[in-house]
């Protein structure tokens, strides 16, 4: 007799096994099929120096790279905001209980030749050298201002309305110099291009302020990471799973996915048939279901020596906006070592991303591989960007978007609570977390 389940899930990726741990606990009955022996699909962290270079076809490690199992190699990592929404979903769902976070140690932006601290607090733009005194005062006000706005209190719009004033008129409001517009919108607020100087203003506020006050949870940078790497989540997302009584199948084939008038019905694996009323998959398991979008080229470099002007730090963020490297978007660079168990003592891995703009990506990505020069080893991925064709309410197949170039997690928690609203009808809701309230960031690594 054929196995029935409520929803299918095809993939461990990040994305699919949160949602798959929502779904089962929203009481849904899911089974979760993957391909790969591992789990974390596109996303996954390769475990072993080894598999490393074999899967990038490149000779095999110098020894002096310490043991093979020391290493947790992220090939798409991306840091979380400590006030951000993935945080808020990980607290939802109690994964917390499963994953351990640290803090990254720097947020800096690159102009003219140089690194910079990202200025988050008054304190910070005070001491800033990114912006001369008076811009220094601009700037600040226009933080007190993002820190103080609520959406729900006219009052704190000072007269501008979010939904109409753009974030250009909300920079002149302020008087903000380039060198200041440049860094808020990339470095604070974390937009990619320059297309959202045209939008209403009430994302870019909310995005600045959601940057401080994560920033005010750790003061080193807002950014947070799973000590053991990225790989940790599907992992806990797994457990999760497993204890609303979810399927796990690794190493099976996806045969077919069998459709009736236009809906799905079931998944054919390994010769065995699944019956859902739901399926969810990343884009590679559809393939005639996704379109590509573009392009994005990531570098992951093995580096002996902490980055120049980050002040030595075992793990930051860097943003180059692209004006600074003359594109239309922004080149992101990652920094972890074994302050968060992800590679040998002594060894940082930097990873460089960014959108393909021409043919030559690799020519495109230079003027980050300058900034982390001497570079041990790089490997070098260029992958599309695959997004569904359609919002899967017809089929009742919701395919998850590839991920982006960025190098932090904002654009996928999007694509999660998106989703979740398409197959579930309803707005994801962090209210009344369960039992578990504990936010176990360390922060022993200030």
């Amino acid at each position: 007799r054929m196995q029935e389940y409520d929803i299918i899930v095809l993939g461990t990726g990040i994305k699919e096994c949160i949602l798959s741990g929502l779904m089962s606990q929203n009481g849904k009955k899911v089974l979760h099929i993957d391909r790969n022996s591992y789990y974390g699909g596109e996303s996954a962290s390769i475990s072993t120096l080894e598999q490393l270079y074999k899967r990038f076809k490149v000779p095999r490690p110098a020894e002096s790279l310490g043991h093979g199992k020391e290493w947790n190699i992220d090939l798409v990592p991306k840091f979380f905001l400590a006030s951000g929404e993935l945080v808020k979903i990980l607290v939802h769902t109690e994964v917390t209980r499963y994953v351990d976070f640290k803090v990254i140690q720097g947020s800096y932006v690159y102009k003219a030749g140089k690194l910079h601290k990202v200025p988050g607090t008054e304190e910070e733009a005070h001491a800033s050298d990114l912006m001369g005194m008076f811009d220094r005062r601009r700037f600040r006000k226009l933080l007190l201002f993002a820190l103080n706005f609520d959406v729900r209190n006219p009052r704190t719009y000072q007269d501008m309305d979010p939904n109409h004033m753009t974030v250009r008129d909300l920079f002149s409001h302020f008087d903000l110099g380039l060198d200041a517009v440049e860094f808020t919108g990339h470095a604070l607020a974390l937009h990619s291009s320059d297309s959202y100087l045209d939008q209403p203003f009430l994302e870019t506020v909310n995005r600045i302020k959601l940057y401080s006050e994560s920033l005010s949870r750790h003061s080193a940078s807002p950014y947070i990471y799973p000590v053991y790497g990225m790989g940790e989540l599907p992992q806990a997302f797994t457990r999760l799973n497993a204890e609303y009584g979810g399927t796990f199948l690794l190493n099976r084939a996806v045969n077919e996915i069998v459709m009736d008038n236009g809906r799905v019905k079931a998944v054919r694996s390994d010769g065995k048939l699944f019956s859902c009323k739901q399926l969810i998959c990343d884009p590679t398991y559809v393939p005639s279901r996704v379109r590509k979008v573009g392009r994005v080229i990531r570098v992951i470099c093995l580096l002996n020596h902490p980055v120049k002007n980050t002040h030595e730090a075992k793990s930051c963020q860097i943003i180059i906006p692209h004006t600074q490297a003359s594109r239309k978007s922004d080149i992101y660079i990652s920094v972890v070592s074994c302050a968060h168990n992800v590679a040998a003592d002594g060894v940082y891995i930097a990873t460089v991303s960014t959108t393909a703009e021409t043919s030559n990506p690799e020519r495109e990505v230079q003027p980050a591989l300058e900034l982390l020069e001497p570079i041990m080893q790089r490997f070098v991925s260029v992958r599309h960007l695959l997004v569904p064709n359609d919002d899967g309410k017809k089929s009742q197949i919701f395919v998850s978007r590839s991920y982006d170039a960025t190098n932090h997690f904002e654009a996928e928690c999007e694509d999660i609570k998106e989703m979740y609203r398409r197959i579930s009808g309803a707005e994801l809701c962090f209210r009344g977390a369960k039992r578990h309230q504990s936010h176990n960031s360390d922060d022993d690594s200030r």
